[in-house]
């Protein structure tokens, strides 16, 4: 495969791919978005180890959404056995996944370890177990910089793992390979990935705006609280959906007639 090189510009049309795709089969892509999201949230109530299960699952549960979304965009009907993609592609590939979620785990548990030392893991013990969050806690100075520590390390992680599970399950990459070219691909393409979570921001922002707005006109400002957990739910299953394209353009497949290969290759290479 090789490294496709984009445009600044090619972000905000990976979010209105996102959008227009979902539009295709809303019923589907929200359906299989609330079972992403109820899997992960079982996860969870593991005794001991739900947490790291949930981040471990993580990986595999988006590639499930991104198969959907190829799906969607062939005119096809997702069926909610997609979900499980990564564990149906052979056992070398499933045993890469779960390689691959071990290390998310890892090292999701290793930054909020970070963050730890600058509150006594607060912040992660909200993160990762729940709790009540109060006005009190959430004015802790120590508080507030072990949630921006972790947020700093979080960008990083998730640039190793943006493109990782997709390069395992359909390219058939090694694991710790995987993280290295994701990492590349979106450094290279870093200004396309700006423009696409601006874009998602603003959508957000803009989401929120308006039903405030039309709360407002109606007089009753206890619709926007109704309205507004719901609709975000489906700005974020817009988001997952969004998130194929990112790696559909960010790299080209072998041509039959080519060897197969796992490297990345840019543009002016001579390989």
């Amino acid at each position: 495969m090789k490294l496709n090189i984009v445009p600044p510009r090619t972000g905000f049309t990976w979010v209105k791919l996102g959008i227009q795709t979902f539009f295709k089969q809303p019923l589907a892509l929200s359906g299989l978005f609330f079972m992403f999201m109820a899997v992960l949230s079982l996860a969870t109530l593991v005794p001991f180890v739900g947490a790291a299960l949930a981040l471990a699952l993580l990986p595999a549960a988006t590639l499930g959404l991104m198969a959907a979304t190829q799906e969607a965009t062939k005119g096809k009907f997702p069926m909610p056995s997609i979900l499980i993609s990564a564990f149906r592609a052979g056992q070398q590939r499933k045993q890469a996944m779960l390689v691959l979620g071990a290390l998310y785990a890892a090292g999701f548990l290793a930054l909020m370890g970070v963050s730890a030392l600058f509150d006594g893991g607060q912040f992660a013990k909200l993160y990762l177990v729940g709790g009540k969050i109060t006005e009190e806690l959430v004015q802790q100075s120590d508080f507030q910089t072990a949630m921006w520590v972790a947020l700093a390390l979080y960008l990083p992680l998730s640039l190793l793992f943006w493109h990782a599970p997709a390069l395992v399950h359909w390219h058939g990459v090694t694991p710790v390979k995987s993280l290295f070219f994701s990492f590349m691909a979106c450094y290279k393409n870093f200004g396309a990935l700006t423009v696409f979570g601006l874009t998602w921001v603003g959508a957000f922002f803009s989401l929120g705006l308006a039903i405030t707005l039309i709360a407002t006109l109606l007089g009753n400002p206890a619709v926007a609280g109704v309205a507004m957990f719901p609709a975000a739910l489906l700005m974020v299953a817009m988001f997952f959906t969004s998130i194929y394209f990112t790696f559909r353009d960010s790299f080209t497949p072998t041509l039959p007639d080519q060897p197969a290969t796992d490297e990345i290759i840019t543009p002016g290479d001579n390989s």
